[in-house]
């Protein structure tokens, strides 16, 4: 498949996104308004088009098939790091060490670099402070955090989500 035709893919997948989410967030189904919509869904993606700014990073449509298990695997992370922060938080014998480190960032795209720095910030008790092009910097409240982090597990799902090993 050509650069063109990757190219023309992505717009298409880009006008039926924000066809779907005009309807979505609009609700109106009139035809006047109807047909204003998909007239200004489709000079977007004409715009963007020209542009060249329809790339598979603005539509990154090879992660679909594999987001839904990447977010109900986040979404236990979140919940499991939301009791150990409320535990902590609660509980006087439980250590709050304030930690900062840098984790390696093995991601090969700059969207799976940014997934995986959004993903620590998403989990509550760590926060991504600084993201260059082989590392993360990351604040943590306890060491087991961000022990966890250095374990790999989310920089691993973040590649496999990616297409990666």
């Amino acid at each position: 498949m050509g650069t063109d035709d990757r190219s023309q893919k992505h717009a298409v997948s880009l006008l039926l996104v924000l066809v779907g989410v005009w309807l979505v967030w609009s609700g109106h189904f009139e035809a006047r308004l109807l047909g204003l919509g998909a007239l200004s869904c489709g000079l977007v993606v004409w715009i963007s088009w020209r542009m060249r700014i329809v790339d598979d990073e603005g539509q990154p449509l090879s992660l679909i098939l594999r987001l839904p298990g990447y977010l109900a695997w986040l979404t236990v992370e979140v919940i499991k790091a939301n009791v150990d922060v409320a535990k902590r938080v609660l509980s006087p014998s439980m250590p709050i060490s304030p930690t900062v480190a840098r984790l390696p960032a093995p991601q090969r795209t700059d969207l799976g670099m940014v997934i995986y720095a959004n993903s620590i910030t998403l989990t509550p008790g760590t926060v991504s402070i600084e993201l260059d092009d082989e590392s993360i910097l990351v604040h943590g409240l306890s060491r087991d955090g961000v022990a966890d982090l250095q374990g790999g597990v989310m920089a691993k799902r973040v590649c496999t989500l990616e297409g990666g090993a």
